[in-house]
């Protein structure tokens, strides 16, 4: 059975639209704290632990390595 822990997205704001923009990064809220990056509870998700890496951010490769539950 996989663990799931909750992820948020890393946004960053268009200054000139005030428009949010995904960075492109998704990690744990200790990661997120940690690094500065503001939490939107809103934009929570989870995902297995075994797609993190060793500093709590989302790795796509190791997403597309271990099986998925259903689609996501």
């Amino acid at each position: 059975m996989l663990n799931f822990i909750e992820v948020f997205d890393v946004m960053q704001v268009e200054p000139t639209t005030g428009a949010s923009l995904w960075t492109g990064l998704t990690g744990t809220r200790t990661a997120l704290k940690r690094d500065g990056h503001a939490i939107d509870p809103t934009a929570m998700a989870y995902c297995p632990i075994e797609w993190l890496d060793e500093r709590g951010y989302l790795d796509v490769e190791r997403a597309r390595r271990h099986p998925r539950p259903w689609g996501i």
